[in-house]
C-alpha cells in the first residue's frame, strides 16, 4: 500500500525520522498506512522477519545501505534526515499543540545572522526548550535527543555575539540545555555522557548566577547515584543541592526528597521518612517552581515516595503512593506513566497480589517497550523475576509478553 500524500505531516513520523528512530518510524508508517510488515518489507527490500526484528528492537539499523532502503522505500523527506545537515542545520520537530514553528524559525534566523540576538530572540529560545521538554514526555529521549543536541549547538554558537545581560541569559540557557541533555543521556543509561553534561550545566549555572539550575543539577546527579544503587552518594548530593544559594523552594524540595530516597536505599527508614515528610511539606508550600520542573508537584512527589516505600518493602505504602501519583499524570506523560506503572506492578508483586501485578504490567508494557527502555523495561523484567521466585503463574505470562517485544 502506498502511503497517503500527507503521511509525512504526522508529528510522530516526523519526530522518528528526525531522530532516526527506525523502530518507531516503521511502526508509525505501518499504522498510518494500515500496512502489514510484509507490505512494508516489500517496499524497503527487507524480509518480514527482519522488519519485525527492527520494530521490536532485536536488530539495529547500522548500515548505510539498509538506512537508504528505508528512507527511499518509504519516501522520507530529505529535510527530515539527520544526515542532511547542510540542508537543515537545525531540526525543527514541529508538533501541533506541543512544539511551534515560530520559535525554531527565530532561532534559525538568529544563527544565520538575519535577526539580531536580543531579548525577543532569547524569549523564543526559552519557549522552544520548554516545548521540547514536554515533547520528550510523550516521545521519549531516543526521539528527542538528536533534535535537542542540534539546537543546543546552534544556541551555544551564538555566545560570541552575546553582550551584557544577553550574554548572562545565553549562558543560563546553555546551562538549561545541558541539564536537559544530561537527563536524556541518563534516561538512556549513558552515565558517562550524563555526568559530562551535568558538569557543563553546573559550571554554566555558576557562571550566570543561576543558583536554581546549579541545585537542580546536583539533585539530578543524586538521582543518577540512586539509579546506580549508590545510596550514600545520593544522600550527600541531595543534601548539597538543598542548601545551594539561590535555589527555589520547589528545587530544594526535590533535593530533600532525593536525600530521603538515598536513605531508603540504604535501609535507613527513620531518616528516609523524616526527609520525605519534610520534602512533602516544602512542595505543598512551593509557589516558585522553575520552568524545567513543570512536572513537579504533589502527584509526582507521591510517586517518588512510592519508590522509597518499595526500597523498604513497605508494599502497602508503595501501592497507595504510586496509585496516587499516577492519577495525576496526564496521557502525555507516556514515559513517566510507563516507569511508575512498572514500579506499581513491582509493589503489587511484592505485596503478593500477582494477578493485579500482571494486569498493571501489561497495561504499560507497550509504552515501556517503545519509550521506556531501559528503565521501565528493566523494571518489568524485575517484576517478572519476583513473580517467578514466588512461583506465581503470572510470572510466566509476563515473561512471555516481554519476550514478544524483546
Amino acid at each position: 500500500m502506498e502511503p497517503e500524500l500527507n503521511v509525512w505531516a504526522l508529528p510522530d513520523l516526523r519526530a522518528a525520522a528526525a531522530a532516526e528512530d527506525w523502530p518507531a518510524l516503521l511502526k508509525g508508517w505501518r499504522a498510518a498506512t494500515r500496512s502489514s510488515q510484509s507490505v512494508l518489507g516489500a517496499l524497503v527490500g527487507l524480509a518480514q522477519p527482519d522488519v519485525s526484528a527492527i520494530e521490536n528492537r532485536r536488530r539495529q539499523v547500522t548500515s548505510v545501505e539498509v538506512r537508504q532502503r528505508i528512507t527511499e522505500g518509504l519516501g522520507v523527506p530529505p529535510e527530515l534526515l539527520v544526515g542532511a545537515d547542510s540542508e537543515l542545520p537545525l531540526p525543527s520537530l514541529v508538533l501541533p499543540g506541543v512544539v511551534a514553528e515560530p520559535e525554531t524559525d527565530r532561532l534559525r534566523r538568529v544563527a544565520e545572522g538575519g535577526v539580531r540576538l536580543d531579548a525577543v530572540s532569547l524569549d523564543a529560545m526559552e519557549r522552544l526548550l520548554a516545548e521540547h521538554r514536554r515533547a520528550e514526555d510523550t516521545l521519549g529521549s531516543r526521539v528527542m535527543n538528536g533534535v535537542v543536541a542540534a539546537q543546543f549547538r546552534t544556541v551555544a554558537g551564538l555566545y560570541d555575539q552575546a553582550r551584557g545581560p544577553h550574554a548572562d541569559r545565553l549562558v543560563k540557557l546553555m546551562a538549561e540545555y545541558a541539564q536537559f541533555l544530561a537527563w536524556m543521556a541518563q534516561d538512556q543509561d549513558n552515565a558517562t555522557a550524563a555526568l559530562g553534561w551535568f558538569d557543563r550545566s553546573y559550571d554554566w549555572a555558576l557562571e550566570s548566577g543561576h543558583g536554581d539550575m546549579a541545585a537542580t543539577t546536583l539533585s539530578m546527579k543524586a538521582h543518577l547515584a540512586w539509579s546506580n544503587a549508590q545510596g550514600r552518594r545520593c544522600v550527600r548530593l541531595g543534601e548539597a543541592a538543598a542548601v545551594t544559594p539561590g535555589a527555589s523552594a520547589a528545587t530544594r524540595a526535590m533535593a530533600v526528597q532525593m536525600a530521603g530516597r538515598g536513605h531508603a536505599l540504604e535501609g535507613e527508614a527513620v531518616e528516609a521518612y523524616r526527609r520525605l515528610d519534610e520534602a512533602q511539606q516544602m512542595i505543598a508550600r512551593a509557589v516558585d517552581v522553575p520552568p524545567w520542573l513543570y512536572f513537579y508537584g504533589e502527584s509526582w512527589f507521591s510517586a517518588q515516595r512510592g519508590m522509597a516505600d518499595t526500597h523498604m518493602k513497605n508494599w502497602s505504602g508503595a501501592v497507595d503512593n504510586l496509585v496516587a501519583g499516577l492519577a495525576g499524570f496526564g496521557p502525555g506523560f507516556r514515559r513517566d506513566r510507563a516507569w511508575y506503572g512498572a514500579c506499581l506492578a513491582h509493589a503489587y508483586a511484592g505485596a503478593g497480589e500477582a494477578d493485579v501485578a500482571l494486569s498493571t504490567a501489561l497495561g504499560v508494557i507497550d509504552d515501556a517497550s517503545e519509550i521506556g527502555r531501559p528503565h521501565a523495561w528493566g523494571e518489568l523484567h524485575t517484576v517478572a523475576a519476583l513473580l517467578l521466585r514466588r512461583r506465581a503463574q503470572e510470572g510466566r505470562a509476563l515473561v512471555c509478553a516481554l519476550a514478544e517485544l524483546d
